[in-house]
């Protein structure tokens, strides 16, 4: 099963999902991500979170549409953050879509110790989230259920 994380510069939340993921995930799934507007570079405090996590970066890059389209996604997930006014990125297909938001963490305004709380946070909370994910029965849902699965999955 292959995952799309998407946001709007994919230089941090969805760079974030994709690496949480792929880090958790067996054999069979796989996470890109992509942002609408990508940003084209990771933000570095990003990439030190993860690996102060143990989680590898290799191969991690900010990025458009075009990272899927030779091998479209089973499941699109945005996790840009609409209470705070963004517009998250739309992937139309046969993909089963859901929205996970987060507050973005390189807006929080602070100390060092505040910045870092907030990334911490968020790796924190979308590996809950993956692993939610990750302990669906798939084999026993339908479409339709896993469309609800995922829903509530966001909201955790």
């Amino acid at each position: 099963m292959r995952v799309l994380f998407m946001c709007t510069a994919n230089s941090c939340r969805s760079i974030l999902s994709e690496a949480m993921f792929n880090h958790l995930a067996p054999a069979g799934f796989a996470a890109v991500s992509a942002g609408s507007f990508p940003k084209g570079q990771v933000l570095p405090r990003s990439l030190v979170t993860l690996q102060q996590h143990g989680i590898a970066t290799d191969g991690l890059y900010s990025k458009g549409n075009d990272a899927f389209a030779e091998n479209p996604p089973d499941i699109v997930i945005t996790v840009c953050d609409k209470a705070a006014g963004e517009t998250c990125p739309v992937y139309f297909g046969p993909a089963l879509k859901a929205h996970w938001g987060l507050e973005d963490p390189s807006e929080v305004q602070g100390d060092e110790a505040a910045v870092d709380a907030a990334f911490n946070a968020t790796l924190v909370r979308i590996g809950q989230r993956c692993q939610a994910f990750l302990d669906l029965p798939f084999d026993a849902l339908s479409r339709d259920q896993l469309k609800a699965e995922l829903d509530r999955i966001g909201t955790l």
